[in-house]
């Protein structure tokens, strides 16, 4: 598949796994991360592994990563008490659980052990942290944006780590929280479930209110922005593919829609 792994084969492989017909009457299909797959292929794409070890890792690491992403989307609110809601939520973690145990099953069919551990921790981790941020009162802005940037970019780093491929892990931190905020930030904006800022705003130590928070976000997805470019401009040349895809996602994702407002 060259130097990048085909990104819309990896995807279709991913969506053949989490359709479930009964699952998608009630519940949209999981997103599927284009960027997420981005980062996995550069990692797996150099390895000597087989090419269909290489696609079962992706497949394997984005399912774990759906399956976190699906539980995060279960709401709690007390407006959703009614009937339709209520089943709606039940599905929404039996649909998180479902995608968890396809991940072991596909693994276990690898016989692969060590990234069966190397995964299952960083789930562990994962949902810990998870914990210390949803269910902990916020102590600071800057702690926080560091708790969440581990959540979003725990799982590939670890992969990365165990293929011995960890050039890419400043970027996978720095993308991935950035893609984080303004998915956040646009979800709250337009009225929709925004789990971050909901907690950022109900703080028991009020951080700041709506007025400080909205322009408090746009500055540090700024600043990741300038981070993520700096990582991007020191990968290794086998990566030139990756920085241009990064160069590319930047002005068309962020600078379009952030550095232009302030221009």
């Amino acid at each position: 598949m060259g130097q990048s792994m085909d990104i819309q084969h990896l995807k279709q492989l991913v969506a053949e796994q989490v359709r479930h017909p009964y699952l998608a009457k009630f519940i949209p299909e999981p997103v599927i991360d284009e960027d997420k797959l981005v980062i996995l292929s550069s990692i797996v794409a150099h390895t000597s592994f087989s090419q269909s070890r290489k696609e079962q890792y992706i497949v394997t690491t984005m399912l774990v990563q759906i399956a976190l992403d699906t539980h995060d989307l279960v709401t709690l609110s007390d407006d959703d008490d009614n009937s339709a809601m209520v089943k709606k939520r039940q599905l929404t973690v039996l649909a998180g659980d479902y995608y968890s145990g396809l991940y072991y099953y596909l693994l276990s069919t690898l016989e692969d052990i060590p990234m069966i551990h190397t995964l299952a921790s960083a789930i562990k981790e994962i949902n810990e942290l998870k914990m210390e941020i949803y269910y902990q009162d916020v102590r600071s802005f800057q702690e926080f944006m560091s708790s969440l940037k581990k959540v979003e970019s725990l799982l590939i780093q670890r992969v990365a780590s165990y293929v011995e491929r960890t050039s890419i892990n400043d970027v996978a931190g720095e993308w991935l929280l950035t893609n984080k905020l303004v998915r956040e930030k646009e979800s709250y904006q337009e009225g929709r479930f925004s789990p971050v800022m909901d907690i950022l705003m109900s703080s028991k130590q009020s951080i700041m209110g709506e007025s400080q928070l909205l322009p408090y976000v746009d500055q540090t997805i700024q600043m990741n922005i300038h981070r993520l470019e700096k990582a991007v401009s020191q990968l290794p040349i086998h990566l030139n593919w990756l920085k241009s895809y990064v160069d590319t996602t930047i002005n068309l994702k962020y600078y379009d829609n952030h550095v232009a407002e302030e221009g």
